[in-house]
């Protein structure tokens, strides 16, 4: 028998029994799903009748061997869907496979009955089922990946910028409390935050508070000169405050020049000389 007179009988008898096949994978998807609610029941059974579908199609284009034929297109593009709602939904890859792999006991079933004349052929279509179920199965869990490493990234991205915030202090002063290590990625999102927040506002200082940055080396000291440049370029005066004695002492050994850097011990500190150098003065009320 050739592959296409395989992939000619796997079709028809897909066809011919695949209300019966739905039903058995179901119960076996049900029975495997640890999450399981009303809505996540009848999604599964709207995703298994349109796998059932896509996959009979498939298999009558005679390619069995290379999912990535031109004749799976319906079936890759219905498992990157899958696979990609899983990965936003909180699934595992495990859980996402078995989708495709539940799917072997309640085809073979009906090939058992179909080749059942001929135990050699029966072998050999097994095989070429299982093989392909396989890769289709593999698929998803690639699929699935990339799709948890694109959210895992924009996360990522979603933090660093909630970690950057930038606070008006008083009309033309702004505040920028870092936490945390000063790394190249979250420094460019620190330059765009005070920078677009200086065009906003219309700052003309900038305080930028260390008091959260655990540790100063030479690389953190770099960042935080481009971040002061780039503000002054936009018309602002940048104050560095949360100066630690640690940090001070890491500064001088590291040799870092922040001679035309005004810095200060602390946020308040800092925020008396903005006050100073917009003019405005703080009167004790007695």
């Amino acid at each position: 028998m050739s592959t296409q007179d395989y992939a000619t009988r796997i079709s028809q008898i897909v066809q011919e029994h695949e209300a019966d096949i739905g039903a058995d994978w179901m119960a076996q998807l049900e029975a495997l799903t640890v999450r399981s609610n009303a809505v996540s029941k009848e999604q599964l059974r709207k995703h298994c009748q349109q796998f059932l579908t896509a996959f009979s199609t498939a298999t009558r284009g005679g390619e069995l061997q290379n999912i990535e034929h031109r004749s799976w297109d319906e079936v890759r593009d219905l498992l990157a869907e899958i696979s990609s709602s899983r990965a936003r939904g909180g699934s595992t890859p495990g859980e996402t496979a078995t989708f495709v792999f539940s799917l072997k006991q309640p085809l073979f079933t009906r090939l058992n009955a179909g080749f059942a004349g001929d135990q050699a052929v029966l072998a050999n279509a097994s095989w070429v089922v299982s093989t392909l179920l396989d890769k289709l199965g593999l698929y998803t869990i690639e699929v699935f990946q990339r799709a948890r490493d694109q959210i895992i990234v924009r996360q990522q991205q979603e933090l660093l910028e909630l970690s950057t915030p930038v606070v008006k202090l008083w009309n033309g002063i702004l505040a920028l409390p870092l936490i945390g290590t000063l790394d190249s990625a979250r420094t460019q999102v620190v330059m765009e935050n005070i920078l677009q927040k200086i065009v906003d506002t219309g700052a003309a200082i900038a305080i930028i508070d260390i008091t959260g940055v655990p540790t100063v080396d030479t690389l953190v000291a770099q960042h935080l000169m481009k971040t002061i440049a780039a503000a002054r370029l936009m018309g602002a005066d940048c104050i560095i405050s949360g100066i630690r004695p640690q940090i001070a002492q890491t500064i001088v050994h590291l040799g870092v020049n922040l001679e035309d850097v005004m810095t200060k011990a602390t946020l308040a500190d800092a925020f008396v000389v903005a006050l100073e150098r917009t003019g405005t003065s703080i009167i004790k009320k007695d």
